[in-house]
C-alpha cells in the first residue's frame, strides 16, 4: 500500500527520493524520510500544527512516561484487535512519535505497515528522525491521503477527523480506535484558569459506518515538576486561557499533583 495523491486522489509511486502519480504531481522526500502531502492550498496558516518549541515540550513530557499506560493501553487494544496478515494501519495526529513507535512494533509482529500523519511540519521532522520503522506524513486529517479501503486499523487519540474519510480509508471489519478526555480530565490544572471547573461531557461521539463494540476508562494520579506541569499545560487546549501567572506560578512549583482520566473507545467498520 502506498499513499495517493493530495491533488487528485491517483496512486503514488515511489521512485527513489520522491512520489509521483500518473498526472505528474510529484511531492520529494525530506532527507529525515518523511513526504509533505499538505499542499499550500489545503494549508489553514502557513505553518499549521504545533511549534517547534511545543513539540520540543510535549516529547520531553512524554519521554518522562507520565502517559506510558495509556500508550501500553492503546498498544493493548490494537493487538488484541488486528489480524495477522494485516497490512496497514494509521496514527491520525501522531505528533513526535511517542504513540506511533509502540504501535508499529504490535503491527510489525502482524505484518502490516504502520503510517504516522500530521498537519505539524516540526512534529513530523522530529518523529521521522527518531522512528525509522515508521512511514510518516505531513497531510491534513480532513483529507486522509490514502486509498479506499486500505487500512486494517486506525487510532486517533484527541485528533480530529472527519468520519466519512475514516469509513473511506478502513477496510470492512477494521478498526478505529479513539482516545478522548474523561470527565475529569486535569482537573487540578484546569482549577488553576478557571473559575468554575466543569466536568468534561459524557462521550457522545457516533461515527457513521462504525458500530462500537468495546470502552474503556483508564485514570491515575501523576507526580510533576513545575518544568512538566508547564509542558503539560502547553499540550492542552485550554492553554491559551492561562494567564501569565499562572504560568509563572506553575513554573515554580516543586511538586504539583494531576490526575487523567481517558475514555478509549473501539469501533468496528460495518458493512
Amino acid at each position: 500500500m502506498t499513499f495517493c495523491c493530495p491533488l487528485c486522489h491517483a496512486p503514488l509511486a515511489q521512485t527513489d527520493k520522491s512520489y509521483a502519480c500518473p498526472l505528474g504531481h510529484r511531492f520529494d522526500m525530506a532527507k529525515e524520510g518523511y513526504v509533505n502531502l499538505l499542499p499550500v492550498q489545503h494549508k489553514r496558516s502557513r505553518d499549521p500544527g504545533d511549534s517547534a518549541e511545543m513539540m520540543q515540550a510535549r516529547r520531553a513530557f512524554l519521554d518522562a512516561g507520565h502517559y506510558q499506560p495509556l500508550r501500553d493501553a492503546v498498544a493493548e487494544k490494537l493487538a488484541a484487535l488486528l489480524p495477522d496478515g494485516a497490512t496497514s494501519i494509521l496514527d491520525i495526529g501522531c505528533g513526535e512519535g511517542y504513540y506511533t513507535a509502540a504501535f508499529a512494533q504490535t503491527a510489525q509482529e502482524k505484518g502490516a505497515t504502520t503510517f504516522g500523519l500530521d498537519v505539524s511540519k516540526s512534529a513530523i521532522r522530529a518523529a521521522a528522525k527518531r522512528y525509522s520503522q515508521v512511514t510518516f506524513c505531513v497531510a491534513s486529517s480532513h483529507r486522509l491521503p490514502f486509498e479506499e479501503n486500505s487500512m486494517e486499523a486506525v487510532v486517533r487519540i484527541y485528533a480530529p477527523c472527519k468520519g466519512e474519510e475514516l469509513a473511506r480509508v478502513v477496510k470492512e471489519g477494521g478498526w478505529v480506535i479513539t482516545v478522548t478526555p474523561g470527565p475529569r480530565h486535569l482537573m487540578e490544572l484546569k482549577g488553576l484558569i478557571y473559575d468554575e471547573v466543569l466536568l468534561h461531557a459524557a462521550h457522545s461521539e457516533q461515527l457513521t459506518g462504525f458500530a462500537l463494540k468495546e470502552e474503556q476508562s483508564l485514570g491515575y494520579g501523576m507526580s510533576l515538576s513545575g518544568e512538566e506541569a508547564v509542558a503539560l499545560l502547553q499540550m492542552t487546549p485550554f492553554a491559551w486561557r492561562a494567564k501569565p501567572e499562572v504560568w509563572e506560578a506553575l513554573a515554580k512549583q516543586e511538586h504539583f499533583s494531576c490526575q487523567t482520566d481517558f475514555s478509549l473507545h473501539c469501533w468496528q467498520r460495518v458493512g
